[in-house]
This record gives structure tokens, C-alpha cells and sequence, in this order.
């Protein structure tokens, strides 16, 4: 026969569990909003050329980052409900389009200390991401800049094409490699108009007396 106490001492243990990755989420789930905003503003502010306070921002967006990771390491379930996947894919699309724009090397997903779904989406990201400094080159005249950009995007396509695994297991590395596509071909459209402007405007300068 079942002991209540028993029953009522097993019950209180699981509640226990239940209150710490409660308060976990409670923690994590602004933590990680914050994450996301400060990336953000990041990008913007490396579009913008205010590349001190893009890396204020990106740190900003660390510390937040490894507080949530702290706090959700002990509750698997909490961890892998899909916040933190967001907020790590975030951070990586931060620090990539950073390095993109730099021309250094991105770093890796041991080195950014992310799950690797959220590192390869985050790549993903940071390609379409450049389509915007990409424009702004354009704008700008600097035509060999903007087809810099335009082969790094190519390059982080390509590489990323080849993980081929089920949607489950990368969190929609496909539907965002799709995303790209139609972004790096809208890209390649325009940067093929402005060579084609340039050369046109080239040639009518060269023809004058």
C-alpha cells in the first residue's frame, strides 16, 4: 500500500525540479530578448560604419548570452525549448557579419561557445545580412566592394549547401539557405545593373570630344 507521505515527499521533489527550471526560464527568456536586441543594433551600427559601438553591442550581447547559458545548463528541457537557439543564432549572425565586413576569418562555434544549429543558421543570416552593405557600396560607386560582398555571400552559400540533414536536426538550415538564394540572386541582379551602368557611363564619357 502506497505511503502518503511517501507519495507527498516524491511529488514535492519533482516540484522542486519543476521551480528551479522555471525559474531558469523566467530568467532566460528576457535574457535572451536582450541578446537579440543588442545583435541587432549591432549589425545596424556595422552597416552605419560605428564599428566601436558595433562591438560594444556584440559584448553587450555576450554577457547576456552566457548568463542565459548559465542558467539553463542544468534544465535540458528549458535549453532546448528554442529561445536560446534563437538568441545564440543572433549572436552568431552579429559577430559573422562583423567579420564579414572586416574580411577576417568568422569564428568557429566552439569558439562563439553555440550550438552548432543555431552556428549555421547564424551564417545564413549574416550572408543575407550583407545584401544591405552590399547596396550601400553601390551607392557609394565602390563597385569592386560590392562584388567582394557578393562572393562572400556566394562562398557562405555554397558551404553551408552542403549540410544536408533533416530539418529537425538544424533547427531550418534549409528554409533559411532558400532565403539566401532569393537574396543572393537578387543581389547579383543589381550589382550586374550598376557594372552594366558603370560601363555604359564609361563609354558615353570616353566618346566625348
Amino acid at each position: 500500500m502506497t505511503d502518503p507521505a511517501d507519495l507527498s515527499a516524491r511529488i514535492e521533489q519533482v516540484r522542486a525540479d519543476l521551480d528551479a527550471a522555471n525559474q531558469a526560464r523566467e530568467l532566460a527568456l528576457p535574457g535572451c530578448r536582450a541578446v537579440i536586441r543588442h545583435c541587432g543594433s549591432s549589425i545596424k551600427a556595422v552597416h552605419r560604419l560605428q564599428f566601436d559601438r558595433a562591438a560594444d553591442l556584440a559584448d553587450a550581447a555576450e554577457a547576456e548570452l552566457r548568463q542565459v547559458q548559465a542558467a539553463v545548463a542544468d534544465h535540458p528541457a528549458i535549453e532546448h525549448a528554442g529561445f536560446l537557439h534563437d538568441a545564440e543564432k543572433e549572436y552568431v549572425e552579429a559577430r559573422a557579419v562583423r567579420a564579414f565586413v572586416d574580411g577576417v576569418t568568422v569564428p568557429s562555434a566552439s569558439e562563439l561557445a553555440v550550438g552548432g544549429p543555431a552556428y549555421l543558421r547564424g551564417l545564413a543570416e549574416a550572408a543575407s545580412e550583407l545584401r544591405r552593405h552590399l547596396l550601400d557600396r553601390l551607392r557609394e560607386g565602390d563597385v569592386a566592394r560590392a562584388e567582394q560582398l557578393l562572393g562572400l555571400m556566394d562562398d557562405t552559400y555554397d558551404a553551408l549547401s552542403t549540410v544536408d540533414y533533416p530539418d529537425a536536426v538544424t533547427h531550418g538550415l534549409r528554409r533559411t539557405l532558400d532565403a539566401l538564394r532569393a537574396v543572393l540572386e537578387r543581389s547579383r541582379g543589381d550589382l550586374t545593373t550598376s557594372v552594366l551602368q558603370l560601363r555604359l557611363q564609361q563609354a558615353i564619357e570616353s566618346d566625348r570630344p
